[in-house]
């Protein structure tokens, strides 16, 4: 056995003689065994309990014999950009183990792409933008606040953009309150079950103004949506009755401008539950119930689908 990845975690809950650690989906996965180092040195064998890729995050359990203390989570709600923070994490591998690291908020909700270890995109996260330091090695640590409390999971960071440029205090954090509705499941589950509709897109903006017009007929003041390319089988949109090119603006009340607002909205339901869709089809309004009968399990496609 071979270490192939290290990453940091944090202890947040013990039940008789097993303990429950959060991490981030991409420091375990894929790995054959799992160990867990403590804050005393003591290295203990972890078991995963769950994953989730969307989020990137994970629970393992250890043995609670040497755990005494658990922390506690704050409301990631009441944060606001300018609050200062600290990271705890092993930037750079156990060498650095439980270093600490100062910044602030710089934004309460940012919306970036969640990548796995082969650098394939799984989705769009809403996460906390702070510029304590993070280095690789510290993902699955926490962002905590000047009360002690844990307001968020350290992800990832930006170190460079699209174009090469170097950047610093870049660093992103998953808020609480979604690390703790996802753990919960988790543990509960072993797995996150969520509602699908059954169709590819792409969204309107990636849409020549040309074929928006010759295409699609959607009306010159709608600029943003998502357009549907494909319907999968199975397909709770389908089934509803929407159409390729249908161009999707809204779910559940909510305005759809992109993929990740699709998502936010989507995610919110359970499936089982009824939405309602706001669409264009050759220039008309249409409206529309989708029963959310499909998980994102069972759709037939590798595209980007939801």
């Amino acid at each position: 056995m071979e270490a192939a990845s290290e990453g940091s975690g944090v202890i947040y809950k013990k039940n008789g003689n097993t303990a429950y650690v959060v991490t981030n989906n991409h420091v375990v996965s894929g790995s054959s065994k799992l160990e867990v180092i403590l804050s005393s040195g003591k290295k203990i064998n972890a078991k995963i309990v769950g994953t989730d890729a969307t989020t990137d995050l994970a629970v393992l359990k250890i043995n609670a014999a040497n755990v005494s203390t658990v922390a506690s989570f704050g409301n990631s709600n009441q944060i606001e950009a300018g609050q200062s923070v600290l990271a705890i994490g092993s930037p750079l591998g156990s060498d650095y183990a439980t270093s600490v690291t100062e910044g602030i908020i710089s934004a309460k909700k940012r919306t970036v792409q969640v990548q796995d270890n082969s650098g394939s995109t799984t989705g769009n996260a809403s996460v906390i933008q702070t510029d304590a330091a993070i280095n690789p090695g510290n993902s699955g640590g926490p962002l905590i606040n000047l009360a002690g409390q844990v307001i968020g999971i350290n992800s990832m960071k930006l170190s460079s953009d699209e174009e090469g440029t170097s950047v610093e205090g870049m660093g992103f954090s998953i808020p609480s309150n979604e690390v703790v509705s996802v753990i919960n499941q988790l543990v509960k589950n072993g797995k996150i079950t969520r509602p699908a509709l059954g169709i590819e897109l792409v969204g309107l903006d990636n849409i020549s103004a040309a074929q928006q017009k010759s295409i699609l007929k959607v009306p010159s003041s709608v600029t943003k949506g998502i357009v549907v390319m494909k319907i999968l089988s199975p397909s709770a949109a389908g089934n509803a009755g929407l159409k390729k090119y249908d161009v999707i603006t809204e779910l559940d009340g909510e305005k759809v401008t992109d993929e990740a607002k699709l998502k936010d909205a989507l995610y919110k339901h359970k499936i089982g539950d009824s939405v309602s869709v706001k669409y264009y089809r050759g220039g008309d309004l249409k409206t529309a119930t989708i029963k959310l009968s499909e998980s994102t399990s069972s759709l037939s496609s590798e595209s980007s689908s939801e």
